[in-house]
């Protein structure tokens, strides 16, 4: 019914914090070693969170379509069709407290594990640019 709505509340919340973070990291230097044809960048955590927001964004988009096509959600005043009766509405918190929620938590794990992945790619190119750059110098 309105499981949808957390996802998109996580959203918003994330998407404020990317754009915080980004004006913060826009002052900051990008941190890149070069010394051979090879430039490794660290990537910096406002754009992984944009990894997450569009995850959020786009699964929140999906489900409130799916609801909307549904007819769980209307275009007029309270547009969802749960609000109106109060037996509908504790079943409707009760989707968002475990459906919504699971959802959430789900594609934030998903998220997790997608942010160590890159850091370890990150950290493993790092060292091998380390090591080009030292076989660099030795032969010179």
């Amino acid at each position: 019914m309105a499981c949808f709505l957390v996802p998109t509340a996580e959203a918003i919340v994330t998407t404020i914090a990317q754009k915080v973070l980004a004006s913060k990291e826009k002052n900051m230097e990008i941190h890149h070693e070069s010394g051979s044809d090879k430039v490794v960048e660290k990537s910096h955590f406002s754009r992984k969170l944009g990894w997450l927001n569009n995850m959020l964004w786009g699964g929140s988009a999906l489900l409130a379509l799916e609801h909307v096509w549904h007819g769980e959600v209307v275009p007029w005043f309270p547009f969802l069709t749960a609000a109106t009766d109060s037996a509908d509405r504790a079943e409707m918190l009760h989707e968002m407290s475990t459906v919504g929620v699971t959802m959430a938590l789900l594609v934030t794990a998903v998220w997790v594990g997608m942010v160590v992945v890159s850091s370890r790619l990150e950290k493993r190119a790092g060292k091998t640019a380390e090591v080009l750059v030292e076989e660099t110098k030795e032969n010179k």
